[in-house]
């Protein structure tokens, strides 16, 4: 694997995620796959490389003409397999998404687990930051508890996962204890 592929992902992702936006209207969306990726290697301390790649390309499947053959080739089964994981089934209708989805994260490699709780860590950040009421606040608390839930088999072997898991967890008991006051 090329030593700073990380990088090559960012480069990738920036372009893939060009003229989109964030919910706001406001925010390039490039903005919210770099800060996962930040959120990995400076609050969970993960720098493995399959991770970093995986956090800066988890939406590009899911929300760019980019397929899974385009990461297998550029960037390794590994990474690709990360991705698709993080890539919901778009033909199914919601329940069952979200099912499949947990159900294939469930099975999938630490890396892609970890990077969950990252994005689960920056969308819960992004929504508490931003006014966007109390029903978004609530869906943003129960895909934290998602993401942890999904994590905790692997936290036993992997100081990473649970690092990762005390910080999401941090951040749910302040943002909780913050709208309680």
């Amino acid at each position: 694997m090329d030593r700073h592929l990380w990088q090559t992902a960012a480069s990738f992702a920036a372009r893939a995620h060009q003229g989109q936006l964030r919910k706001d209207k406001k925010t390039p969306y490039f903005a919210h796959v770099s800060r996962v990726a930040l959120t990995l290697a400076v609050e969970f301390g993960c720098t493995d490389e399959i991770a970093l790649c995986t956090a800066y390309l988890h939406d590009t499947i899911e929300d760019t003409p980019t397929d899974f053959d385009d990461i297998h080739t550029r960037f390794g089964a590994e990474v690709a397999t990360c991705v698709a994981a993080m890539t919901k089934n778009m033909i199914l209708i919601e329940p069952l998404r979200e099912k499949d989805y947990d159900q294939r994260l469930s099975e999938s490699p630490w890396q892609a687990r970890i990077v969950k709780l990252a994005d689960t860590y920056d969308n819960l950040t992004d929504i508490w930051t931003r006014p966007k009421g109390i029903n978004a606040l609530s869906r943003g608390l129960v895909r934290c508890e998602r993401a942890i839930s999904l994590a905790e088999p692997l936290a036993g072997e992997n100081p990473m996962i649970r690092r990762g898991i005390q910080c999401v967890r941090d951040l749910v008991t302040h943002v909780q204890s913050e709208n309680s006051a």
